[in-house]
């Protein structure tokens, strides 16, 4: 994924060009650390991804979801099309199984919801299998998640596997207690509609797509996940232990986006300022030192928030094309006089010396012709 910045030296592009290049991607997962700018990361990659794939969907599984808040419009549980697209939708998901996804007997919880609940983790896994499963027969050509903090996250991406290991748990339940659970269920009126036949069934409707999907997410082929973070300590902390865990999950990550990068803009007078530029340089520092087989891409901090399409269209542009701060743009119009009235000054200097060493030669050349006569 290499991309030769000069004949020398060969380093991965400061972009995400990649990810929108490749168009057999079906997943990529944004995340890292809280507050470090994922919704807003992945909202311009959804902008970006929908001027070259036909469909893109964009979900929020972070509890608290900023996806409306940041596009300015109101998402739902269903894919709702953006506005000012006609290819790109989004939705807003609480990995968190409903009231209504468990069943239920006359208010009281039934004997296989409950044993089904003992299961760390299963609860969330069947609603995340439920939404999988219902993104699939929607046919988007790429799915982009805007996940929830690290922690969650990293749980998120276990609920496939943590659904697999729950199932086999009830099958092996179900083979050594079937009799009795059937008994207990009838013994709290629980209808055949209810019972733990109706509950195996669903799990077992899931197996498939949960195989298929963790299939899918260790292929970097068609899975990739994006690192978000900024330039300090506990954000480079996090996003070492995620790039760690992602390893173990065997799920591919090749892009760091490192958010709020303040740069040397000309007009920066500021002590605070130039000192959190010291401090985020050291970071950075390090970034490029752990991560240099990495894509890292830097965003510049502003002055106002990214909130709306057309703002975040416009933002979008920093994670194709490397942000250059205004100093390294132009030369402000008082210096360039500045430097215009330097270098004339040192061309007649020169002009000056190179007579000196002209007259000087001619009078070294008419001393040895005396001394010769």
């Amino acid at each position: 994924m290499a991309t030769e910045i000069d004949g020398s030296n060969e380093l991965p592009e400061a972009s995400i060009r990649n990810i929108v290049e490749q168009e057999e991607l079906k997943w990529i997962f944004v995340g890292g650390k809280g507050g470090v700018g994922k919704t807003t990361c992945s909202s311009m990659l959804a902008i970006l991804l929908a001027k070259v794939r036909p469909s893109v969907l964009i979900i929020s599984t972070d509890p608290a979801h900023n996806l409306s808040d940041s596009f300015q419009q109101k998402f739902t549980k269903t894919p709702t099309p953006v506005r000012g697209f006609h290819n790109l939708f989004a939705m807003e998901v609480d990995p968190n199984v409903e009231g209504d996804d468990l069943p239920n007997a006359e208010g009281m919880n039934s004997f296989v919801s409950e044993l089904a609940n003992a299961i760390p983790g299963i609860d969330e896994a069947m609603s995340f299998a439920e939404m999988l499963k219902l993104v699939q027969t929607m046919d988007y050509s790429v799915i982009v998640f805007d996940t929830a903090p690290t922690g969650h996250t990293l749980r998120l991406l276990q609920f496939p596997s943590t659904l697999e290991k729950g199932l086999t748990k009830m099958m092996a339940l179900k083979n050594k207690f079937g009799g009795l659970i059937s008994q207990v269920t009838r013994m709290f009126g629980v209808n055949d509609e209810f019972g733990e036949d109706a509950i195996m069934g669903k799990l077992e409707s899931m197996k498939d797509v949960i195989e298929q999907v963790n299939k899918q997410f260790r292929d970097p082929d068609l899975t990739t996940f994006v690192c978000v973070c900024i330039p300090e300590f506990l954000s480079l902390y996090e996003t070492e232990r995620l790039v760690q865990e992602l390893a173990k999950f065997e799920i591919d990550t090749h892009n760091i986006v490192i958010n709020q990068v303040i740069y040397n803009e000309e007009d920066v007078e500021s002590k605070l300022l130039k000192a959190r530029m010291r401090m985020q340089q050291k970071y950075l520092d390090q970034f490029y030192m752990l991560y240099e087989d990495f894509h890292i891409t830097l965003l510049p901090l502003l002055p106002e928030e990214v909130c709306g399409v057309e703002a975040l269209r416009q933002f979008s542009s920093n994670l194709l094309i490397p942000y250059k701060s205004t100093s390294a743009k132009k030369v402000p119009e008082g210096k360039v006089d500045e430097l215009e009235q330097r270098v004339s000054t040192l061309r007649q200097q020169l002009k000056e010396a190179e007579s000196e060493l002209d007259r000087l030669r001619k009078g070294k050349q008419k001393m040895y012709v005396d001394l010769e006569l």
